[in-house]
């Protein structure tokens, strides 16, 4: 999908993560691999990781940590409940629930939830009502039918629990993370600016340039989204746990506004949960699904991610390749930047040309835009103004490459520092022609530095590739 702008996160599991497996995806459209710890061991993740690997260094790999969530207990089998049926809850890390009494993670749980508190079970399946507090225990009733699972999500809308940002497994996935060199961390269920500063402690006593994205999952996150952002390289819209945590009804209104936000202060933001969730069991999706996925690129997010349809789902390879084919059509009708205030990320003259450079490439119908960057800064500015023409980032850092990956627009890879701005237009344009991206006559617009590699942009270039290659000769 060479024209596809949006990226896509792609979540696997261990259980399916052959390398011709992970190929298949990437050539559809894959720009970033999710592994989501709640459901692997340390082994399990480092076994994807290695696959990852091996099919191209230019997929990023984001590690979802559990972050401050309250689960059910392992069970030998379900609790399946009426409506009406009395359940006990209990704190108690480690025990096993069994009959009508569940256990939960949390130890302290019983003396932070007043009597009328609703416990939502596995992002709402199940409802369980409090209707007493007890000295070590809820009694509750069950306000549907259903069965409660081991080691399911519990939500408690409009009570927050005093939780630790990290558990014991979260810091043993963080360190894999930085001793694996992997990209990105979602720290899950953020509330706070100290939420993300407690990772990011870490990551810089061990030196690492691991990037953390922030998972907005509560009414919290969403309140403390500025601070967030202050401190986040990006975010995640977890719409799953958020829907439940807030009213539904308001949660499309505070997706367009935290991709706004991002947009503004030249942050990546990913849309997620179920935006093809009937292709876990069914080939093709629904209207109302392909719906939300054009949703979510008309309002301009960086990527959307695919959870169980790619980890579990009977057509994997399906829901890729139709979330790619979705957001290439959507971004057809883009025609326009947008008209944002400009930011200063190097320094007034890059800022001011990064937004000139956007704007020339659509009213001249450039074909593409060239530019270069050792930190990702120049082109996350240009991505900002989601313009219609792609943006091929010739980057001069490999890890930069994959961060690019979450980024709107980017096509991005790894070049060899150049000696001088000449050199490096002779060699980024022919790159292009060698790739079938542009030909002779192809108008490019190329932003870039004279005054080396970190200072930021300093000048634009507008011509056609057969001027711009007989100039450097």
């Amino acid at each position: 999908m060479l024209n596809k702008k949006t990226k896509i996160v792609a979540t696997i599991s261990d259980k399916n993560c052959g390398v011709p497996f992970l190929a298949d995806l990437f050539n559809s459209g894959m720009n970033v691999v999710r592994l989501n710890t709640a459901h692997q061991d340390p082994e399990d993740t480092l076994k994807v990781v290695k696959n990852i690997r091996e099919v191209s260094d230019r997929i990023a790999i984001l590690i979802d940590t559990k972050g401050p969530e309250i689960r059910t207990n392992p069970t030998e089998k379900g609790l399946e409940v009426n409506r009406g049926d009395k359940v006990i809850v209990k704190g108690g890390p480690g025990k096993l629930s069994y009959g009508n009494i569940i256990y939960m993670s949390c130890e302290g749980l019983v003396n932070e939830i007043p009597a009328g508190s609703r416990l939502l079970i596995d992002d709402g399946d199940v409802e369980l009502i409090v209707r007493s507090v007890e000295n070590d225990h809820l009694v509750c009733e069950a306000g549907n039918p259903g069965i409660i699972l081991g080691r399911k999500s519990v939500n408690i809308p409009g009570i927050n629990i005093n939780l630790p940002a990290l558990s014991d497994r979260d810091r043993e996935f963080v360190q894999l993370a930085i001793d694996e060199d992997i990209d990105f961390i979602a720290h899950s269920f953020v509330r706070n600016k100290e939420d993300v500063i407690e990772i990011q402690d870490i990551l810089d006593k061990n030196n690492s340039r691991v990037k953390i994205i922030a998972k907005i999952e509560n009414q919290s996150g969403v309140d403390n989204i500025d601070e967030i952002l202050d401190h986040a390289y990006g975010i995640m819209v977890a719409r799953g746990d958020l829907a439940i945590e807030i009213p539904y009804s308001k949660i499309p209104g505070i997706q367009k506004v935290l991709i706004d936000k991002c947009i503004d202060r030249r942050k990546p933001v990913i849309i997620a949960t179920q935006m093809l969730h009937s292709m876990i069991h069914n080939p093709r999706p629904t209207r109302a699904e392909v719906s939300d996925i054009a949703n979510a690129i008309y309002s301009q997010t960086d990527a959307i991610m695919l959870s169980g349809e790619t980890a579990y789902g009977s057509y994997p390879l399906e829901s890729l390749r139709t979330m790619a084919s979705v957001a290439e059509e959507v971004e057809k009708t883009k025609e326009t930047i947008n008209d944002i205030p400009v930011v200063v990320i190097n320094n007034r003259i890059s800022a001011f040309l990064i937004k000139t450079a956007v704007k020339a490439a659509v009213d001249l119908s450039a074909k593409a835009i060239i530019a270069d960057s050792m930190s990702g800064r120049t082109i996350r500015g240009l991505t900002a103004y989601r313009g219609s023409k792609m943006i091929w980032a010739k980057v001069y850092d490999r890890r930069v490459v994959r961060e690019l990956a979450l980024s709107y627009g980017v096509n991005a890879h790894y070049m060899e520092p150049s000696e001088t701005s000449h050199e490096f237009v002779q060699q980024a344009v022919t790159s292009l022609v060698r790739e079938g991206v542009v030909k002779d006559s192809s108008l490019v617009v190329v932003i870039a530095g004279n005054f080396g590699h970190n200072t930021g942009a300093s000048y634009v270039e507008i011509g056609t590739v057969k001027n711009l290659l007989r100039e450097e000769t």
